[in-house]
């Protein structure tokens, strides 16, 4: 389904671009140039984001007891 007709923008574009990371509509906007015309797409943007992130599940944690490097060693 056409979610943005004026960049002709799927629901399966914006799921692929969530599931690439994207979580915010600034972000499908910098990566597919939705709402960024008349901004009409929005609300279901939004919506095909919100439920690939619900359908995706929480990320998954570190083990237990594993150290996570948070900056580079010197």
């Amino acid at each position: 389904m056409y979610v943005c007709v004026c960049r002709a923008v799927t629901e399966r574009q914006i799921e692929a671009a969530v599931k690439d990371g994207a979580r915010h509509l600034r972000d499908l906007r910098t990566e597919l140039g939705i709402i960024e015309d008349c901004g009409r797409c929005a609300r279901c943007a939004k919506q095909c984001m919100d439920k690939t992130i619900e359908q995706m599940g929480p990320p998954p944690h570190p083990k237990s007891g594993a150290a996570i490097l948070l900056h580079p060693a010197r």
